[in-house]
């Protein structure tokens, strides 16, 4: 490949992440793990989902 070539491939995938970030309303959070106050949404997720079924408790061996 000759290097005009790569330089408009670059180009072109630059351009498609660009659309696609601005058509995917581009709210992009790269911070990581969010710990406190900014995972609080987190807790309300947690109190939707139903609870585990019990698992059998295991016989003791006499």
């Amino acid at each position: 490949m000759s290097n005009r070539s790569i330089i408009i491939m670059v180009l072109v995938l630059v351009g498609a992440t660009a659309y696609l970030l601005f058509k995917g309303d581009g709210d992009i959070d790269m911070g990581g793990e969010k710990h406190g106050a900014e995972a609080a949404h987190m807790e309300d997720a947690k109190k939707d989902a139903p609870a585990a079924p019990v698992a059998p408790a295991a016989e003791a061996k006499k």
